[in-house]
């Protein structure tokens, strides 16, 4: 009691972009996961890979330098959406996030704006329905 039982989380944009999610709990809970659940049996497991430099993420954030980084990473994302704003786009999720995504409501012109960007070394994707609104 007073216990999370299950935790369902992703690996991917918080992390620096790898892939995946995962699922954590009991054992019992976990194999009747596996043998029951639909999308389980579609789905492929995470790259060791991706779960080792995950597992260093989490290692570099409880880190006591951590601060430092954080700190200038919430100074980054302030400036970079005050930029923005004033620059007139629309922006969505929490101030305080580092996935900042911009609203420009047009398919092509968010591939033609990510294929810009990438041609001045700022590396982002272009997401439109059904993956974003």
């Amino acid at each position: 009691e007073g216990r999370v039982d299950i935790i369902n989380s992703t690996l991917g944009k918080a992390l620096g972009g790898a892939t995946g999610g995962y699922t954590t709990g009991p054992k019992a809970l976990i194999d009747l996961l596996r043998n029951k659940a639909r999308p389980y049996l579609f789905s492929n497991t995470l790259a060791p890979s991706v779960a080792g430099a995950s597992i260093e993420v989490f290692k570099m954030l409880s880190d006591s330098s951590s601060g430092d980084l954080l700190r200038r990473l919430k100074a980054n994302v302030r400036h970079f959406r005050g930029a923005m704003k004033e620059a007139g786009f629309e922006l969505r999720g929490h101030e305080d996030c580092p996935i900042v995504p911009v609203m420009l409501g047009d398919a092509k012109l968010a591939t033609e704006m990510a294929d810009e960007m990438l041609k001045r070394g700022i590396y982002v994707i272009g997401f439109s329905y059904p993956v974003v609104p």
